[in-house]
């Protein structure tokens, strides 16, 4: 089974909110999820987006073969966690 880390649309119409979660790469972007790893929102009160990603367990699928999608892996670069990742790569 292919497990991506993507986005979900939450929230309502012109008011987006995504979870960034780990899914199967066949199932629909709102469908069945593994786990939610996070949210975040881009339109949040004031001029910053706002994300909350629980770093562990970023990490931990992303050890185990998670692919990040394109918009995912920026989120997750801009947190620090996929240099996080790439260093405890290069320890082993």
């Amino acid at each position: 089974m292919a497990v991506k880390l993507r986005l979900t649309r939450m929230g309502s119409k012109r008011n987006p909110y995504y979870r960034i979660v780990a899914a199967d790469a066949r199932a629909p972007r709102d469908g069945r999820i593994i786990e939610q790893i996070g949210d975040y929102n881009p339109v949040a009160k004031g001029t910053a987006e706002e994300v909350r990603i629980d770093e562990a367990l970023a990490l931990k699928w992303l050890g185990d073969g998670a692919q990040p999608t394109d918009t995912v892996r920026d989120i997750l670069s801009k947190q620090g966690i996929m240099k996080k990742f790439h260093e405890s790569k290069q320890s082993k």
